[in-house]
């Protein structure tokens, strides 16, 4: 393979990352490619799996003698510091590569030496910083964990044209149709929970599970301060393909929690904010510490607002149906405190559309500072 441009090259060690969404979390995705002085690819790799070989070292795996002047082109910073691998800028030295196009910096900080520094003393040429955003974009819930403590958190909900999740009756099933719906399957399985309220579970009793399976099984977490969670939810009875966490007050009764932990559901206790719900920084940070990277926040409109007026919303997928409604009585997908002032609504950035069969989905990101990575 020969690529016409550095870009290409980079834009090619981006799309090798993205095989490993789902596989590679509470790690960061990351892509590398290797090619000669006249970009002919010598050999690529990724990160494919946690544990698993890292993106530089899979690539370097896959040959036994590196031409002269050689790049490689990765992703993210190599790392200096040794886990659950051997650090992979000291694999580059090894190998003899003089020259290292970088495309983002690694916010977590393993060493007082970092990988570039590692690599600049030793005599390598170090670019970095090359086709940074989207690096950066590819990175954002590993940088968001990494800098505080906290899951990356995507808002999802299924909408009608004029903006409803549910007609004035409670309707809701089903809005979007089944394309979107198996697109949200996918999308379901590269999470490492799914949030709903406890009134979206007892109108709906849903079972939130992945069908068919993806890359990653999904805890199902209930904001229940009362822990009204019945014992005969289908949630309960699907128990043994994905765990069921209820967050709740800390003055349910013991025998109500009995009844939970005995059919299998593990129970956080929260306190409660003014309006009786759980206090989110204390659930977000009690995920963080478990390692959970990526958090999707299906509903309902309670619990979808609280989330936007925490400011803990990362990343919005909207479907919206070609359907109608109507009634002001009809139920709106976002609900909590919102805003004042129209100057100061959420912006997506880099939105972007797709259609399912007549269906929308607008997907695009919440502007954040952790989103915004160091130069070197």
């Amino acid at each position: 393979m020969q690529f016409a441009t550095p870009t290409e090259v980079m834009q090619r060690a981006l799309s090798l990352a993205e095989r490993g969404r789902g596989y590679v979390e509470p790690n960061p995705l990351v892509g590398a490619v290797i090619v000669d002085e006249n970009l002919g690819l010598v050999a690529e790799g990724y990160h494919a799996k946690f544990g698993g070989l890292h993106a530089e070292a899979d690539a370097l795996s896959k040959i036994e003698q590196i031409p002269e002047n050689s790049t490689i082109y990765v992703t993210l910073e190599p790392c200096a510091h040794h886990g659950k691998t051997p650090p992979c800028a000291e694999a580059i030295l090894k190998a003899g590569i003089k020259r290292v196009v970088i495309g983002c910096l690694d916010p977590a900080r393993h060493n007082e030496v970092t990988g570039v520094e590692l690599l600049r003393n030793a005599g390598v040429e170090v670019e970095v910083n090359f086709l940074k955003s989207e690096a950066e974009t590819l990175l954002r819930p590993f940088r968001k964990l990494q800098l505080t403590g906290l899951p990356y958190v995507h808002g999802k909900w299924a909408m009608t044209l004029d903006g409803r999740i549910a007609s004035k009756t409670g309707s809701s099933q089903w809005i979007t149709n089944p394309a979107s719906r198996s697109h949200v399957h996918k999308l379901r399985g590269l999470m490492d929970a799914i949030i709903v309220g406890s009134g979206t579970a007892l109108a709906d009793d849903p079972q939130l599970t992945v069908r068919p399976p993806g890359p990653r099984t999904p805890a199902r977490i209930i904001l229940d301060s009362h822990a009204r969670l019945s014992v005969n939810s289908r949630l309960i009875q699907t128990i043994d393909e994905a765990p069921v966490l209820v967050v709740c007050r800390e003055d349910v009764s013991a025998e109500i929690q009995k009844k939970l932990v005995d059919a299998g559901v593990e129970l956080i206790l929260a306190p409660v904010n003014y309006v009786g719900q759980p206090e989110l920084s204390i659930v977000l940070k009690e995920l963080g510490r478990r390692g959970m990277t990526n958090l999707l926040v299906e509903g309902g409109a309670c619990v979808l607002g609280s989330f936007f007026d925490a400011g803990q919303v990362d990343e919005v997928h909207a479907y919206i149906a070609p359907k109608i409604i109507g009634g002001g009585a009809a139920f709106s997908p976002v609900g909590g405190t919102g805003i004042s002032k129209m100057t100061d609504a959420l912006n997506l950035e880099q939105s972007s559309i797709q259609q399912f069969d007549g269906d929308l989905l607008i997907h695009g990101f919440i502007p954040n500072t952790f989103g915004q990575g160091e130069t070197a």
